[in-house]
């Protein structure tokens, strides 16, 4: 059996494998709480100062504080300094590449969000191609090129990265 530090060998159990290593349990740290979530999705939005996301998110300033904290430490977010005439410095804060990577995740999760939780009313926000016009939507397609769909047979086999569970 392979040690805990070395790449495991294809076809072995998932649950052998140490699931903090992944990459969505990396990525769900980083974001995976719903105010997170929609600070983020504020910020695509164009809301970068911290008094207009607190308003709009009627988020409290100390959870909002460490939710920006926490996306400015993970390298998703930076903060940059502004001056309105008359008044002192202060801070806004833009996505960084990494954090406008995160672009099609919002969308895959708007989209699930429009088809699931949506009601009869329809989809609240409509994201549009600014060239265009044409909605936008997520995808999901292998490196060939080809559309999967929900129903198509994936497969998962460990990666380089991919590490045992101390003890399997």
């Amino acid at each position: 059996m392979p040690s805990a530090s070395s790449t495991p060998p294809p076809g072995s159990a998932w649950t052998e494998f140490d699931s903090a290593s992944c990459s969505v349990a990396r990525t769900a740290a980083l974001i995976g709480d719903a105010w997170t979530v929609l600070v983020l999705r504020d910020m695509f939005n164009g809301v970068r100062r911290f008094d207009d996301l607190a308003g709009h998110l009627g988020i409290a300033r100390n959870v909002l504080a460490r939710r920006l904290a926490g996306l400015v430490e993970a390298g998703l977010a930076e903060k940059v300094p502004y001056r309105e005439p008359g008044r002192r410095e202060r801070q806004e804060y833009r996505l960084t590449p990494a954090g406008k990577d995160l672009r099609t995740v919002m969308t895959a999760l708007r989209d699930w969000g429009d088809r699931h939780l949506a009601g009869e009313a329809g989809q609240p926000v409509v994201i549009r191609h600014a060239e265009c016009g044409a909605e936008v939507h997520a995808e999901l397609r292998c490196e060939a090129g080809h559309l999967i769909g929900p129903r198509a047979k994936l497969t998962s086999d460990p990666g380089p990265g991919a590490r045992l569970r101390e003890g399997a």
